[in-house]
């Protein structure tokens, strides 16, 4: 069996020394540098992200203690950081509305091993995909929304969350989350949006896009903020179109873009591969 491994997402201001420090902390410590990943914005004066994974073949120390022993280290350089045990899997949320197939696939994968991630519960504003969160023994929370009472049944989605759920997933989730739900999740909620940002924000961009007259359609998975699909852009990806796609060809082909743009940007929120700094992220794949 493997040894479980520690991850250190690292960001802070750029300054020699940084990767020595780390490196020695980690050797002191008794541990074993298993993948070292590292980006700055600018080498004189930017921004530094590091992603450390490494092990302890003893075990190491708990939480506690690493906190106790890296606080100088953090300190120094300012960090800003957090560790993350391969040994407590995340919990995912899945919300949808009607549509499917960035659900079922998600689902497929998570079955199949590929996501490493515990889904205790689905969450939708719609009925129509209960059978399919049964069929994979998943518990279904339906909660209708209107305008005037979505303000009362977010808290209702809220209080189903609390204590289960460490990220958020809306796999096509048709219905803006209102703001006080979204600060409960910063950073913690992964939209996919049909189209390729920062083209044809909002609703129906297919149709948009074909009205436009495009040659390139997209999907992109970004963090949700409470300024629609203006959060940190995660992943994107395009395919071509052309003269002949009606509104409903490009609806069709953007599907197969919208499940792998959503599926990778999802595995690397998993594994901690995402690093947000401003509107941005550095990942780390």
């Amino acid at each position: 069996m493997p040894y479980p491994t520690l991850t250190l997402l690292i960001s802070c201001p750029d300054r020699q020394g940084i990767v020595a420090a780390l490196s020695q902390f980690v050797l002191e410590a008794g541990g074993n540098i298993v993948r070292s990943d590292q980006h700055t914005t600018d080498p004189m004066g930017g921004g530094f992200f590091m992603r450390l994974e490494f092990l302890y073949p003893d075990g190491g120390p708990d939480d506690e203690h690493f906190k106790e022993r890296f606080g100088a280290v953090a300190e120094r350089f300012a960090m800003d950081w957090r560790l993350v045990r391969s040994t407590a899997p995340k919990r995912m949320a899945l919300f949808v509305s009607r549509i499917d197939h960035c659900f079922i696939d998600l689902l497929w994968r998570w079955r199949a091993g590929e996501l490493a991630v515990k889904i205790p519960l689905v969450v939708s504003n719609h009925p129509d995909l209960e059978p399919i969160a049964v069929q994979y023994g998943l518990p279904f929370h339906f909660f209708p929304i209107a305008r005037e009472n979505q303000a009362e049944q977010e808290a209702r989605m809220l209080e189903s969350l609390e204590g289960q759920v460490d990220f958020i997933v809306l796999a096509r989730y048709m219905r803006i989350l209102g703001r006080d739900f979204i600060e409960r999740y910063p950073g913690r909620i992964i939209n996919i949006h049909h189209s390729f940002l920062p083209a044809f924000v909002g609703a129906s961009p297919y149709k948009r896009a074909y009205e436009r007259g495009v040659k390139v359609i997209g999907a992109t998975a970004h963090y949700v903020t409470a300024e629609l699909d203006e959060g940190p852009i995660i992943e994107q990806d395009v395919i071509r179109v052309n003269h002949r796609d009606g509104a409903n060809d490009l609806r069709l082909k953007g599907r197969d873009i919208e499940r792998g743009v959503l599926a990778r940007a999802v595995k690397w929120h998993i594994e901690d591969r995402v690093l947000v700094y401003g509107n941005r992220t550095v990942v780390f794949n």
